[in-house]
């Protein structure tokens, strides 16, 4: 079984609140897993990728821009709602720092830097020292998703 990360970096990890989903990567993080491209590094650093027009700023406006430019919006709470997909950012001390996706089935998916994809049930499980807390929910409609491909 693979291991996971130390519980002083998750502290809200339990036994029965997540699963490891993938192998470890360095290929995507995050970002860009929470965008749906598990092709590249997101950041809006230069040498990474970042949608064209968006500053290049660690900002919460910039990763907002950012997944404004896919069709999500701002929204309140992170419940479950079927006509939509949702992300969350998380800051830590005011910073980006992490994102995470929701599934269809109201549980949440992140990828842990270089490490491994995860299915956690809610988006707290991933809280902590490393990623602060969960602060901004956005969403975009399915339906849009659905007329893009």
């Amino acid at each position: 079984m693979a291991s996971l990360p130390s519980s002083s970096t998750f502290p809200n990890f339990s036994s029965d609140n997540h699963e490891i989903t993938s192998p470890q990567t360095p290929k995507y993080n995050c970002i860009a897993w929470a965008a749906g491209d598990d092709s590249h590094w997101w950041w809006p650093a230069l040498g990474f990728y970042w949608p064209d027009g968006i500053p290049r700023q660690e900002t919460m406006d910039s990763f907002i821009e950012a997944f404004a430019s896919l069709g999500y919006e701002v929204c309140n709470g992170l419940h479950l709602e079927h006509e939509f997909e949702k992300v969350v950012l998380y800051a830590l001390s005011g910073k980006p720092t992490h994102m995470a996706r929701q599934l269809n089935d109201g549980k949440w998916a992140s990828k842990l830097g270089k490490s491994y994809d995860i299915e956690h049930i809610t988006p707290s499980t991933v809280e902590g020292a490393l990623y602060g807390q969960s602060i901004l929910a956005m969403r975009r409609s399915r339906l849009d998703v659905a007329t893009m491909k």
